[in-house]
């Protein structure tokens, strides 16, 4: 077996330097716990940016797979297949919505989301041609393609890619006079992380997201909420729009919908909105095709339990109680979240969020940096209290205060 220094090596002469994940080769993995090449395990507090909502593993989610696996894998959209309705159907349902548009990836659907809202805006609406705009807030991340990092204000993901894609207003990010300038007559949807991740865990303030619902219903324009990260169970409810009572015209989903087993996404929205369509306007060949379907179908029931939404609210609960607790230590300058997922933003002299990250993989905890200074914690939903606190120990450890 090679070590995981000559697997890191052949990686990096091999792969495109697109990452720089923390020095372990995983092998294995079960529930909330990983284990390298060598044997050694860690608690894994990042949850594949929640794309494992539900554990590395899953019986449930595993099973399914495997049973869809010997019946059939793809029949690409030429042709229906027996899981497909189903499918559509129960997502619809779980989102109180009518019609889904299935993709594969995060990116996909935030794609499809925009060109959605474009079609809907110059058929529906009335938009002239050619001059439908969308409104984003600043810190967003919707992902990597060409058009979606035209608008980010993240020099890393943006810098030496343009030309750009035109038809974007950025505003500030929790902002609703701004956000109100921003919209007129051409704006087709306003497109909003409801907790931005990638930023470092941002919730808005109260009443931003029900104010952002109520300017666009007046100004007649779709409110598009991307919760591929902070959707399907990871704040504590089932969409992390549900904290105020907002309901928007179109989900994006992606990560846990897929439940870590296939890559799953879907662009979820009423009929009137999808309904825009025609065959040949838009497609993926692996889009929707059985067995992600299949893993989708569990994960959506798994949701309708409630079971996991509760856990993420009581974990929840105990996480930001205990990370309130380091915040007044001076160590840690300020804790965000919802749910079972924080972002931490460190005092830059007890290091880096990078060199925070390499001291807990040293301890046996797996998280992730962003943005210099800032570590993030979304373990698994089904992670035990036990472990978490073990988790948080050792973070009480790597900053000087015990353990």
């Amino acid at each position: 077996m090679s070590t995981t220094e000559e697997l890191i090596a052949s990686a990096e002469a091999h792969s495109a330097p697109t990452y720089h994940p923390l020095p372990v080769v995983v092998a294995t993995a079960d529930g909330a716990w990983m284990t390298d090449v060598e044997g050694r395990r860690y608690l894994d507090l990042l949850a594949g940016y929640s794309a494992l909502n539900f554990g590395h593993g899953n019986r449930r989610l595993i099973e399914a797979a495997k049973a869809q696996l010997e019946r059939v894998t793809l029949t690409s959209r030429a042709f229906h297949h027996d899981r497909f309705a189903e499918f559509c159907e129960r997502l619809a349902e779980l989102c109180g919505m009518e019609m889904v548009l299935p993709m594969n990836t995060g990116a996909e659907a935030v794609e499809s989301a925009v060109k959605t809202a474009r079609k809907w805006g110059y058929r529906v609406k009335g938009v002239p041609e050619g001059r439908a705009k969308v409104v984003v807030a600043g810190n967003n991340f919707h992902g990597r393609t060409t058009t979606i990092i035209s608008f980010s204000t993240d020099s890393e993901a943006r810098a030496d890619f343009g030309p750009y894609t035109p038809g974007f207003e950025i505003v500030p990010y929790g902002d609703l006079t701004a956000m109100r300038a921003a919209v007129t007559e051409n704006t087709v949807a306003v497109l909003l992380e409801p907790i931005q991740g990638e930023a470092g865990v941002l919730v808005p303030p109260a009443g931003y997201l029900a104010g952002v619902r109520e300017l666009t219903r007046e100004r007649n324009v779709l409110f598009v909420a991307d919760e591929i990260q902070s959707g399907l169970g990871r704040t504590g409810r089932t969409f992390a729009c549900e904290h105020e009572g907002v309901v928007p015209d179109m989900y994006v989903l992606g990560k846990a919908l897929g439940g870590g087993v296939v890559p799953v996404s879907a662009v979820v929205s009423s009929s009137e909105v999808l309904g825009v369509f025609r065959p040949g306007e838009h497609g993926s060949t692996f889009g929707g095709n059985p067995l992600a379907c299949a893993v989708a179908l569990e994960v959506i029931a798994m949701l309708r339990s409630g079971e996991y939404q509760r856990r993420a609210t009581e974990l929840g609960e105990h996480l930001h109680r205990e990370l309130g607790q380091l915040a007044g230590s001076g160590r840690i300058t300020q804790v965000r979240g919802r749910g079972l997922w924080a972002g931490i933003d460190i005092d830059p002299a007890y290091g880096t969020g990078r060199e925070i990250s390499e001291k807990l993989m040293d301890r046996g905890v797996l998280v992730k940096d962003t943005h210099g200074s800032t570590v993030r914690i979304a373990p698994p939903l089904v992670i035990s209290k036990e472990d978490l606190d073990w988790g948080l120990a050792q973070l009480r450890g790597v900053l000087g205060l015990g353990a």
